[in-house]
């Protein structure tokens, strides 16, 4: 049973069905039940299914005919046993389409009340589903032709126009099927009755003239014995008017060289009845060679001559073309829409061949798809295309047989255009989709626009240029063009392209292309000749020579527009093979050139913000103090979005007592209103921790009442560390190190042997802005000369897919790598900063770095002047 037949009903499901309502017509019926015969083993329509299952991209196709059963006749996809199975009609959904006598369209069949109850739809066997109804010569419905999904999907129009032109494939399919077999039956009847004595015979005697006939022949031409002459007029009185003329010319071909007879001709009787007369005979002649007799039979062929009509009637009204070859490759048949197809009369095609009359055939698919069916006789199906003058594709299946071949073809120039239409929509589409994921990618522009050229190569042009406009409005139409990208669809020319896009702007006339579409700021070109038109606004020189080179046969230039203003230019230029550009690549060019104008401008605007944001957030950070006994560096690294910043700080400081004191520090927040907060915390911290010799727990605790006072407002993590040394840890190498954290990402220290400590402390405290009067925990460590102790904040170490303690292990690998390299303190902070950070940073990272000088080695220059701590100074 197919899927579509489904297993009886409930009587709730017969009446939601509506039995009558979808019950075949009984002519409808009638003609389906001609048609079955035909079916047995049908390859034929399971071809069909399946052709109508792959183009509307469905996992099932079946053929039914509908009597007062469904027969499923053809399928494809369906399980085993269903093609020739038989259900009732109240469980098919072919059923209702073809009560409905047209299309049936159903998106979702638990959703659709027409078929919800059928069998197949509540198992979940038919989800969604599109048939058409199968329309026999006669105008009566025999069955339907659907497909089906077990899930629910929407069905296009064009969905709808496919399956109704494959059914009526199906119907041309059963028709012919069912007339083969009322001939072959014809003709067993008719072989039948020539071994039943059928057969007349005649003997004409050319001396006398007297023809004799049989019983048989008197009979088949309308005589009797008393009125039959036994003469050639009594023959030719009965003979069809027009096919007098042929029969007796035959006759006299015969007579005259003694050969053989042969004619088919019509037989008109006195009741005006019509019937075909098969004659086969021999001319016997004299010893001189002379004809005395003609000897043969004669036999009615009428069941077999109307059944040939009838196949030729049914073929003539088909909407497909058909014609028939012999063993010698010659028409034997062409119908009327071959004949249109194939542009010829049949006059010229009947008895021609096919290789001298379409010459273009030989060597092509056609011809080895027909040689390959001839040789192996198996059915043979193949799309190709048929140059002028026909100059058109087409669906071909060929069947060979005794004879020769029988081919069917169908023109599908219009389905191959829509398919090769949709083809390149989707090539454009991706363009469009691979150009927006590029420029959104990077905010660097060349970067961007350089990638640009390598997309629309070869996809819209033969090769291109891209050309970026510098950000000053008011240089003029020669502002700032740089020619950034090159592609060209052969390798081989690309030195050709670089080197003419190094040249050419230099030697433009101010009247070029380039410059009035940077002024209009609208798209200018040439369809043809476009060397010639581009060397008149060349200056000679070696641009002008390479430009004959590359010699474009047609060009367009395209402003890359974004906010109104120009801020690019996309050159694209095609070869003579290629010739002009076609109108759908035009617009999807538009299209790239509005969306890569679009990112240049967002690029432009980043660099004017952050430009503005990094000068803001450098202007709250001050250079560091240079003490006589270390080396302090500062880094600052914005996020890569222009708004994400303000929120990290450092800073560093000598106090009154010789203490060097380091701060890092990060306001909750990445924005312009965290950039303020932070410059009063850093203000707060700075100041409380610059008036004193406070201890870093004391400066947090104090800055924290502060901030209280003061309404601050915001919340943020913070380090303070304090260096410090007593004349005996002078003398001894070693300094102390004080820190207090506020819920900040740990410190690390890297000693002078290579290995890294973080400083993780007793425990974080709470953040800045919570508690005015939280304690404050402090924790110390004694450092040796040549250490490096490094402050950082969070954007260094943590980010969307990596946590803090990945971070923190990956930055203490990097730190012993780096001085396992021995580098200085400048080029470590740097390296650590381009090892740790991703390319497009989503947070700003500041850092303050200090590495105590060893005694034995000399004074950096860094370190300033030699100046003494005043707590080292043995007489303050």
């Amino acid at each position: 049973m197919a899927a579509d037949g489904g297993g009886r009903p409930t009587p709730t499901q017969r009446e939601a069905v509506d039995l009558p309502a979808h019950r075949p017509h009984p002519d409808g019926a009638a003609a389906a039940r001609r048609l079955l015969p035909a079916l047995g083993s049908h390859p034929g329509l399971d071809r069909l299914s399946g052709l109508a299952a792959q183009l509307l991209r469905a996992p099932a196709a079946q053929v039914s005919l509908l009597t007062d059963v469904q027969t499923v006749a053809g399928g494809a996809g369906l399980p085993a046993g269903a093609v020739g199975s038989q259900g009732a009609l109240t469980d098919s959904l072919c059923t209702v389409t073809a009560a409905l006598g047209g299309p049936l369209v159903v998106p979702d069949a638990r959703a659709d009340s027409r078929v919800a109850a059928l069998p197949p739809v509540v198992t979940g066997q038919v989800a969604s589903y599109l048939g058409v109804p199968l329309v026999a010569d006669d105008g009566q419905t025999v069955g339907a032709l659907c497909v089906f999904d077990p899930v629910p999907r929407p069905w296009t129009d064009a969905d709808v126009a496919v399956l109704a032109q494959l059914a009526a494939s199906a119907v041309a399919e059963l028709e012919l099927a069912a007339l083969a077999n009322e001939y072959e039956a014809s003709r067993v009847a008719w072989e039948l009755a020539v071994r039943a004595g059928g057969i007349g015979t005649f003997d004409w005697d050319l001396g006398s003239g007297t023809l004799r006939w049989d019983d048989r022949l008197v009979e088949l031409f309308g005589y009797d014995t008393a009125t039959f002459t036994q003469s050639i007029e009594a023959f030719n009185a009965r003979l069809h008017p027009d096919d007098l003329p042929r029969v007796t010319a035959a006759l006299q071909q015969a007579i005259d060289c003694c050969g053989e007879y042969e004619a088919d001709y019509r037989v008109v009787l006195p009741d005006g009845t019509v019937r075909w007369v098969a004659a086969r005979g021999r001319a016997l002649g004299d010893a001189a060679g002379m004809a005395t007799r003609v000897l043969g039979t004669a036999y009615d062929i009428t069941a077999r001559q109307e059944g040939e009509a009838r196949v030729t009637r049914v073929l003539e009204a088909m909407s497909a073309a058909f014609y028939s070859l012999d063993r010698d490759w010659r028409f034997t048949y062409v119908n009327a829409e071959a004949e249109r197809l194939l542009g010829r009369p049949r006059g010229e095609l009947l008895g021609g061949s096919i290789w001298e009359l379409f010459p273009a055939a030989v060597g092509s698919d056609f011809e080895a798809s027909y040689r390959r069916a001839s040789a192996s006789g198996e059915h043979v199906t193949f799309e190709a295309y048929y140059p002028e003058p026909l100059n058109g594709w087409y669906e071909v299946r060929v069947w060979p047989s005794g004879e020769g071949i029988a081919v069917y073809f169908l023109e599908i120039t219009a389905r191959r255009a829509a398919q090769e239409q949709a083809h390149r929509a989707a090539v454009r589409a991706e363009l469009l989709g691979e150009v927006t994921a590029e420029l959104a990618e990077t905010l660097d522009p060349e970067q961007a626009v350089a990638r640009l050229a390598e997309l629309v190569v070869p996809a819209l042009a033969d090769w291109c240029l891209v050309t970026l406009v510098d950000d000053d409005e008011h240089a003029g139409a020669r502002r700032g063009l740089r020619d950034v990208g090159w592609a060209h669809v052969d390798p081989s020319l690309e030195p050709l392209v670089a080197r003419y896009a190094g040249l050419r702007l230099e030697a433009l006339l101010d009247n070029s292309f380039v410059h009035r579409a940077l002024r209009t700021g609208r798209p200018i070109g040439a369809a043809t000749g476009a060397a010639a038109a581009i060397r008149r606004v060349l200056r000679p020189g070696e641009a002008y020579e390479l430009l004959g080179e590359l010699a474009p046969e047609s060009f367009t230039v395209l402003p890359l527009r974004g906010r109104g203003r120009t801020v690019g230019l996309l050159s694209l230029f095609n070869g003579a093979a290629r010739g002009r550009f076609a109108p759908d690549d035009l617009a999807t060019a538009g299209e790239v050139a509005g969306r890569a104008g679009l990112a240049l401008d967002n690029a432009r605007l980043y660099r004017q913000q952050r430009r503005v944001a990094e000068e803001l957030q450098r202007a709250m950070l001050t250079a560091p103090p240079e003490p006589d006994h270390m080396q302090v560096v500062v880094r600052y690294s914005p996020a890569a979005e222009a708004t994400q910043v303000g929120g990290d700080w450092y800073d560093a400081f000598v106090q009154p007592d010789g203490a060097t004191v380091l701060v890092i520090g990060d306001v909750i927040g990445h924005d312009v209103v965290a950039a303020a907060a932070m410059g009063q915390v850093r203000g707060i911290v700075r100041t409380v921790g610059a008036e004193g010799s406070d201890s870093p727990a004391e400066i947090l605790r104090r800055a924290d009442r502060v901030m209280h006072t003061l309404q601050v407002g915001t919340t943020a993590t913070a380090v303070v560390a304090r260096l410090e040394q007593t004349a005996d840890e002078r003398a001894r190498g070693v300094s102390r190190l004080r820190w207090s954290n506020a819920g900040h990402p740990p410190p690390m220290v890297v000693n002078p042997d290579g290995t890294v400590v973080p400083l993780v402390g007793l425990e974080a405290d709470l953040l800045l802005g919570i508690m005015p009067d939280a304690q404050r925990v402090e924790s110390e460590v004694t450092v040796d000369r040549g250490s490096t102790v490094l402050l950082y904040t969070d954007g260094l170490v943590e980010r969307r897919g990596q946590s803090l303690d990945a971070g923190l292990v990956q930055l203490r690998d990097t730190l012993a790598a780096l001085a396992a390299e021995g580098v200085g303190l400048d080029e470590l902070c740097d390296r650590a900063l381009a090892r740790m950070l991703p390319r497009q940073p989503e947070d700003d990272v500041a850092l303050v770095a200090v590495r105590l000088h060893r005694q034995d080695r000399p004074r950096p220059v860094e370190a300033g002047p030699n100046r003494v701590p005043p707590f080292l100074d043995p007489e303050p």
